[in-house]
């Protein structure tokens, strides 16, 4: 009897390691979702998937004319830069999509706030909003920044790293500058992260391995480039580099982590070259800010051991405080209130605080105002309106008092999503790849619509230039038109 159960239950066994070869052969992966919760997923190899991008694109080239752009400088590209080939000259944009100068050019804004201070449209449909152009996009979790109606991402295609532009009104790919480097992380996924960041006709891009580049905006053209972990004796972090570049004054700021008095860095933005450097501390997720605090400009860094201002020049600590999580992921961008206060928040049981800073002579005194776990931003970050924050507490959309750190309602599971503020109102991208209206009021959570767009982890901040909300995950990007009627 007992021989027959074993040799049953080796039976099965074979059957179910055959069913899960064939499911694999097939594309089916073991996944983590934010909550480090597993799923069966079909994913799609990057070589395939880099494959129908570019059938995507050349079909997408053959179909209608590109947009109208500055014409390239006479010189010849540098490598890595890959411009499209010559087309026939198109119209102009109409006007109703005519770009403003600057639209969003920074991670999270111009402000990094994740704040959007136009109008927008927010009577949704139930059916859910029409994409005015939907799309193949590569892997990776980095977001989008745009200007003068170009939007500009980094994206995993195949074995390389791929910094691409947009035209916004019509999805249309301009040029691509790539180069060879493929980041892998079984836990949180492959592909880049950091989000680019756009100053004054150049997009200055960072990848999950280090490699840094200054673009021209209109064509691609390289630059400059270093390798910010090798050029500072920097070990990669666990889940790679995701610090989107900051542009300050003359420089562009990044946290390669480096020991030394390397730990952040800041390159001349037009050539290259090292100006400063400053800490020891290890690196983390989140991405620089240029502040005014208490009415002294500074650059808020938040490390794997702490939240500290430095100074714009040369990176000396004008006041720090301490703050560790689980497996030194510090990933949330601090929230400034107010003239002289910041929010900060984590996740693993971590939790919030808010700070409040004080001159004193060359300096501050920190002073925490309150502290609690009714708010942890894993890797999302919160947003601020009228005294009240709003944020993913985990997976779940929470609003807390800034005041006093009091939660006023917890409701709606979105799981490890991200968020942004516009117009009242809370756009909220799933983690799961949906699209959600979320009205920001303390009085309860309100839910107004909710639509499938997305297939697979989406993990990717949502972007709104010109009315215009721009949307991706690690496998398709779209637009919406959400200009008030």
């Amino acid at each position: 009897m007992i021989r027959t159960l074993l040799k049953v239950a080796a039976a099965a066994a074979g059957v179910l390691l055959i069913a899960a070869g064939a499911l694999f052969a097939f594309g089916a992966r073991v996944v983590l979702d934010g909550g480090g919760g597993l799923h069966v997923r079909f994913v799609k190899p990057a070589d395939e998937q880099a494959e129908e991008i570019a059938r995507h694109r050349e079909a997408q080239r053959a179909q209608a004319p590109p947009p109208v752009l500055e014409a390239p400088p006479a010189s010849s590209p540098l490598p890595g830069s890959t411009p499209l080939p010559d087309l026939p000259p198109s119209t102009p944009l109409p006007p109703s999509l005519t770009p403003s100068l600057v639209g969003w050019p920074e991670f999270r804004g111009p402000a990094r706030d994740g704040h959007y201070r136009g109008r927008i449209r927010t009577g949704w449909p139930a059916s859910g909003l029409t994409p005015m152009w939907k799309q193949p996009v590569g892997g990776g979790y980095a977001s989008f920044v745009t200007a003068r109606g170009r939007a500009f991402t980094i994206e995993q295609r195949g074995s390389q790293e791929v910094a691409a532009a947009y035209d916004i009104a019509t999805g249309r790919e301009l040029w691509t500058s790539r180069w060879d480097a493929a980041f892998k992380e079984m836990m949180g996924g492959d592909g880049p992260r950091a989000t680019p960041t756009w100053d004054a006709g150049r997009v200055y891009v960072l990848g999950a391995t280090g490699e840094l580049r200054a673009l021209d905006e209109a064509s691609g053209r390289l630059l400059w480039r270093v390798n910010i972990l090798q050029d500072n004796g920097a070990s990669n972090l666990q889940w790679g580099m995701a610090a989107a570049p900051l542009i300050v004054d003359d420089t562009v700021v990044v946290l390669p982590g480096g020991s030394g008095g390397r730990s952040v860095v800041a390159y001349d933005k037009a050539t290259g070259a090292r100006v400063w450097s400053a800490l020891d501390d290890m690196a983390a997720y989140s991405s620089p800010m240029l502040v005014t605090i208490a009415g002294v400009r500074q650059i808020l860094v938040f490390t794997a051991s702490r939240l500290a201002g430095l100074t714009p020049d040369g990176g000396a600590v004008l006041w720090e405080y301490p703050w560790k999580t689980s497996y030194d992921v510090n990933a949330s961008q601090p929230l400034l209130l107010g003239g002289n206060r910041l929010f900060l928040s984590t996740g693993y049981g971590t939790g919030s605080a808010v700070i409040e800073l004080a001159r004193t002579g060359d300096g501050f005194t920190v002073r925490e105002v309150w502290r609690n776990i009714a708010m942890k931003n894993q890797f999302t970050s919160s947003v601020l309106l009228d005294g009240f924050i709003y944020g993913l507490d985990e997976a779940i959309l929470a609003c807390i008092d800034a005041a006093t750190g009091e939660r006023k309602w917890k409701g709606g599971r979105y799981g490890y999503g991200q968020l942004m503020l516009a117009d009242g109102h809370l756009i909220v991208l799933t983690e799961g790849g949906d699209m959600a209206l979320v009205r920001a009021t303390p009085e309860a959570h309100q839910e107004l619509a909710r639509f499938p767009l997305f297939d697979g982890k989406t993990w990717n901040h949502p972007v709104i230039s010109d009315g215009i909300l721009l949307v991706r995950n690690i496998t398709e990007m779209a637009a919406f038109d959400l200009r008030p009627r």
